[in-house]
């Protein structure tokens, strides 16, 4: 009644006013955030009975959720807690606003890309003497450029080995090119690469290189053309045949290249044109790249939590987040013509881009672009509820095998595996992950270090382990979602033994009828309590798929781990007390020799040759590593040097 009441008491104060409003929960977190031409209007119509603005509301009326509202959105509207608004000057400030919070608190009830992580991205390391071109995620460096979004990682992918057939560039890491063996690597002898590091071009072809790479990379195609044009004439008039077979070749690759594009106008401009399609919560948007006249690139984005939003609606929100990103905004985005003009959103990008930015349906071969990618959004959202319809099919199917073959009392809608990993004595490490209706919830994935320190032990490591996650099931003061649920199935990686050590655990930790089973990897044979002989699934079968699929998983985690653990170990025992080296010249040194072994039994000239060491520091480093060592050193270095 206290939460009716505050909610009833906000709506009753607000305002026709444009602005932005924010819906929280009961734990303070953002639920939702979204703009308004009129606040009261907008708000009010979340809730049963939308009210005129000359009309009081009923203190008795229940605030329940509009009839007819989706399903989510419903869902949202009974978790309200309370609610803020932020009043603007006009529709273009509130969507600025409305963009900035979305990027802040990231709510869940907003629109969303499907695959959460940040965008790739391909960068350009012009802060180097010899610059990359490289895939990144990151774009934050200042002295670096960079070119995206990029709709996936096999996009960038695709376009960085294009650019290394057209435009040979080092694929080295670290701010000099080269090894430290000083012999050229494999790229060079396959035309990947032009070999700075033996001097094979000068420094000014390459940056002239690089430059051209990324006028491609811009889009500046015609302009391209001309200049490579002009370089192969003016090595042919100096006699210089050799180079200017070269410019040859990087000219017909880029003319192959064009003429494999869409040639969409005689004019030389840059626009974007987008597509959009709607079904239940999810959406496609399409965005063809028109640069220099020439379609140049295709982007296909698949949006969730749409909630009943229409297409207008849908294309403004991903704009928002795409061009809040993107390293480019055109002066002209073309919209399908059933949208109409979005006035809003141009005044946005206008002000995020320095320069007018115009938001319309296109005209003549414009609107033809638009149809086309209007199309591709609707056959490309076909085909991903088709393929995501099957997915949960299996995913289901698998589900429903498992509960009848181990006689479960539920499907077992959450499925948990763990998966011990160690080398020897030391850093044992165990992995848990989660499944949810048949698909990793990656979020979820725990790792454990082990306590016990009687030596290798999987049955010990795996008791532990248990017991450790199953208390923290029964902790009222836990707050982690992972080990606050309770899994439908626990599933262990091993056979017999594993599995009777687990189950000690699940009684350390107080907990009983929790269905559990192994899966011994050499006949994937799955061992059941109080079964002596294992269960043989169908080879074939859905439900064995997904034990495997998930058994693999819990591996691959558990080794990453424990690799990192292993590696740290390592590195901490013999960079820790090095003089002048942090983390950025430990990364350096590692990089330069490769291992940790490499390293201590490097020279005092191969010390003074590591990229980024100042050699005084790498003087100070090989005195400190060849002087009668500290007793508290001896361990970790007689160790490094065994090996």
């Amino acid at each position: 009644m206290a939460q009716q009441s505050l909610i009833r008491d906000q709506l009753a104060e607000l305002t026709d006013r444009p602005g932005v409003y924010v819906y929280r929960d009961d734990e303070d977190r953002v639920l939702y955030v979204g703009k308004a031409k009129s606040l009261r209007k907008r708000v009010l119509s979340y809730f049963q009975a939308p009210l005129r603005p000359d009309q009081a509301l009923d203190p008795n009326a229940p605030m329940a959720p509009r009839s007819g509202l989706h399903a989510k959105v419903a869902d949202m509207v009974g978790r309200i807690h309370r609610l803020e608004t932020i009043v603007t000057s006009g529709e273009g400030e509130a969507l600025i606003l409305e963009a900035n919070l979305v990027k802040r608190h990231r709510p869940p009830f907003n629109i969303k890309l499907r695959d959460d992580k940040s965008y790739p991205y391909i960068g350009v390391s012009l802060d180097e003497a010899y610059p990359r071109v490289y895939f990144t995620r990151e774009r934050h460096r200042r002295d670096r450029r960079y070119f995206g979004p990029f709709s996936s990682a096999s996009k960038v992918r695709e376009t960085l080995s294009v650019i290394g057939k057209i435009f040979p560039n080092r694929p080295c890491e670290g701010p000099e090119p080269g090894r430290s063996s000083g012999i050229p690597c494999l790229d060079y002898h396959i035309k990947r690469c032009l070999a700075p590091c033996i001097d094979a071009i000068s420094h000014e072809d390459y940056r002239a290189l690089i430059d051209q790479a990324m006028d491609f990379l811009s889009g500046r195609y015609r302009g391209l053309e001309e200049e490579i044009e002009q370089q192969m004439r003016a090595a042919a008039e100096a006699q210089n045949y050799e180079q200017a077979a070269v410019y040859r070749n990087r000219l017909a690759a880029v003319r192959h290249l064009l003429e494999r594009q869409v040639a969409t106008t005689d004019h030389r401009g840059s626009l974007d044109v987008l597509g959009v399609a709607v079904a239940d919560d999810a959406a496609n948007v399409q965005v063809m790249q028109v640069r220099d006249g020439v379609l140049s690139d295709r982007q296909s984005f698949f949006l969730e939590g749409i909630g009943g939003d229409g297409p207008a609606d849908v294309l403004e929100g991903f704009a928002i987040e795409y061009y809040s990103v993107a390293m480019a905004i055109p002066p002209l985005l073309v919209v399908p013509r059933t949208i109409g003009a979005l006035p809003t959103l141009a005044e946005m990008l206008t002000e995020r881009r320095g320069a007018r930015v115009q938001v319309r349906p296109g005209r003549t071969d414009r609107a033809k672009l638009a149809e086309m990618a209007q199309r591709n959004a609707e056959v490309a959202l076909d085909q991903d509820q088709r393929r995501h319809a099957r997915s949960r099919e299996q995913r289901r199917e698998a589900l429903t095998e498992l509960q009848d073959w181990l006689a479960l009392p539920a499907l077992p809608v959450r499925v948990e595996c763990y998966d011990i990993s160690n080398l020897g004595p030391t850093h044992a490490v165990a992995s848990m992950v989660v499944f949810e209706a048949g698909a990793p919830a990656k979020a979820q994935y725990r790792t454990f270090t082990m306590q016990y320190e009687g030596g290798q032990n999987d049955f010990a490591h795996m008791r532990e382990t248990i017991r450790r996650r199953f208390t923290r099931l029964a902790d009222d003061t836990n707050d982690d979602l992972s080990f606050g649920a309770r899994p439908g199935l626990v599933v262990i990686d091993g056979g017999k033994g594993q599995l009777g050590a687990a189950i000690e655990g699940l009684a350390d930790a107080g907990v009983a009828d929790q269905p559990i089973v192994s899966l011994a990897k050499q006949r994937e044979e799955v061992f059941v309590p109080g079964r002596r002989d294992p269960l043989l699934l169908p080879e074939q079968s859905p439900g064995l798929r997904m034990l495997q699929q998930i058994r693999d998983e819990a591996h691959r985690f558990a080794v990453r781990h424990h690799r990192r653990t292993r590696d740290r170990a390592m590195t901490t025992s013999i960079f820790d007390r090095l003089p002048g080296v942090g983390p950025a010249r430990k990364k350096a040194i590692l990089r330069h020799f490769g291992s940790p072994d490499r390293f201590v039994s490097a020279t005092r000239d191969e010390l003074e040759a590591v990229p980024g060491l100042p050699p005084k520091v790498a003087r100070e480093i090989w005195d400190h590593l060849h002087r009668a060592p500290d007793p508290e050193d001896v361990p970790s270095l007689t160790r490094t040097r065994r090996r």
